[in-house]
């Protein structure tokens, strides 16, 4: 039987281990000097930088510490950046952050925007992948595309990419290879070229999320009369913004606070009316499982 001398110290060491482990444990975190923000390419992301001055300031504001905006090139671009730990923070499409998080489990969702209702989109946390043509073309209704050629955004995209194979082509019966129903089907490089390519001609018809399609009106480049949708979609969560999990927790409350809290900044109006947005909300990973269901059924139609 241990004295109580002996009980004494043993216990005095167990404090000390456990202090070290904490301690271990804050260390673990991650504190950068500088955080570098990142989007995934849209339209916005190629006008002038200057709508995102009120969020990057506030970020700056509320962390206390400098921010770098990371321009990418992809969407690929983007989850390179944040799994290899050099973007903290980040906006992806809804399959970018489910591929992103198959990759690193240390990224995490906390918010999302709330669109305003618009000329294709809808208001709320949601969107719709809409396949348009040429309001003038000759193509009335879904059989009129066959052996026609239609345009996806990017291979990582929800509603460019993901929802045309995995929705779209189980209505049609093809399901993830479109290229039996079309007779071409072409990537395009981002929701805006999609709808400007159907536009000129250069496409048949493109697979765009409506408020993407949204910003291509809004910034003048088309109108909506030029368009007819023929195919929507169910709702989709919106571009989850992520941030990764090993920061250390006072840096992600800031960050929370900083997005969550935006719109009550009078000088923040020309930010949400540049992305047609009202407020960000707050989102969880859970959200997103129904892109993880299309996920999960695009890699088993390939594993046949």
């Amino acid at each position: 039987m241990k004295s109580l001398k002996q009980l004494s110290i043993a216990l005095l060491g167990a404090s000390v281990l456990s202090t070290i482990a904490a301690a271990a444990l804050a260390q673990d975190c991650k504190d950068p000097g500088q955080l570098v923000f990142s989007i995934i390419p849209t339209e916005e992301t190629t006008q002038e930088l200057d709508i995102y001055q009120p969020l990057l300031k506030a970020l700056k504001e509320k962390t206390g510490k400098s921010v770098e905006f990371f321009m990418p090139t992809s969407y690929a671009s983007v989850i390179e950046g944040m799994v290899n730990g050099w973007v903290h923070v980040g906006v992806h499409g809804p399959n970018s952050y489910v591929l992103a998080r198959e990759k690193d489990p240390t990224l995490e969702v906390f918010a999302t925007y709330t669109k305003a209702k618009g000329h294709f989109q809808e208001e709320g946390p949601g969107y719709r992948a809409v396949l348009v043509v040429k309001a003038d073309s000759k193509f009335e209704n879904l059989d009129s595309l066959k052996g026609t050629v239609t345009g996806l955004a990017d291979p990582a995209s929800t509603s460019g990419n993901l929802m045309p194979r995995m929705v779209f082509g189980d209505e049609i019966g093809t399901g993830p290879e479109l290229e039996k129903y079309f007779s071409k089907v072409v990537y395009t490089g981002g929701h805006d070229q999609s709808a400007l390519a159907v536009k000129e001609g250069r496409v048949d018809s493109a697979f765009v999320a409506t408020h993407r399609l949204d910003n291509v009106i809004d910034r003048g480049l088309a109108a909506e009369a030029d368009y007819r949708v023929l195919w929507q979609s169910g709702i989709i969560p919106q571009d989850p913004m992520v941030y990764r999990s090993d920061l250390c927790e006072p840096i992600k409350q800031a960050i929370r606070e900083a997005f969550l809290t935006l719109h009550e900044n009078p000088e923040a109006k020309s930010f949400f009316e540049g992305i047609n947005s009202t407020k960000f909300v707050a989102m969880q990973d859970s959200d997103y499982d129904i892109i993880r269901k299309l996920v999960a059924a695009e890699k088993a139609a390939e594993g046949q």
